[in-house]
Parts: C-alpha cells; structure tokens; sequence
C-alpha cells in the first residue's frame, strides 16, 4: 500500500508530469541559442560515431543535418 505523500510532493510530481509531456528537458534549464552559437551561424555536434551540423539561417530559423 502506498503511503500518502505531501501535497507538495503531489504538485511536484503532477509538474514533472507536464512537463514530460510538453516535450520539455526535466530538470535542466533550456539552452539561449545565443549562447550556443556564440555569434556564428554553425555548431557542430558529435553525437557517438555521427556528426551533424546545426545551422542559423537568414531567416533565423534553424536548420540540422547529419
């Protein structure tokens, strides 16, 4: 039988639901793409043996390829 928990841990958990199924990273602050492009319009990122290449376009848009 479970135990009865706190509010706060019943909105803690009702949080991390939504906030799931926003598609939203858990836990972690979202990254400025300021900040990741430090004033270029390309980062390329390793992910295992796969490069890919994220891109800033002119419309400021962005653009991800492998």
């Amino acid at each position: 039988m479970r135990s009865i928990q706190s509010r706060s841990d019943v909105l803690k958990a009702i949080n991390h639901a939504e906030a799931k199924l926003a598609g939203k990273a858990v836990g972690r602050p979202p990254l400025d793409s300021h900040i990741l492009f430090s004033g270029s319009s390309e980062v390329v990122i390793t992910h295992g043996a796969e490069t890919y290449r994220l891109r800033l376009t002119r419309q400021n848009k962005l653009i991800l390829t492998k």
